[in-house]
């Protein structure tokens, strides 16, 4: 089995910065999404789209507060 970090399933607070930076990224995600709202046809594929963004946001958040092995980024 792949080594995880002991916190990999934990919930992390991620520190005060690390907060201004989610916000900044979440920020863009909805820009995204609402800059292109208007040119793509409402349907699945867009709801499939903007989940999937939704999803990349919450990575994002991930890749914030952790390092690339696992372990808490402080």
């Amino acid at each position: 089995m792949t080594q995880m970090h002991e916190s990999t399933f934990n919930y992390l607070q991620p520190t005060d910065k690390q907060k201004e930076d989610m916000a900044v990224v979440r920020s863009k995600f909805m820009e995204l999404v609402f800059g292109m709202d208007s040119f793509i046809p409402d349907g699945p594929d867009k709801t499939y789209l903007i989940r999937k963004l939704r999803e990349c946001a919450m990575w994002a958040n991930v890749a914030i507060t952790r390092n690339a092995d696992g372990t808490p980024r402080t």
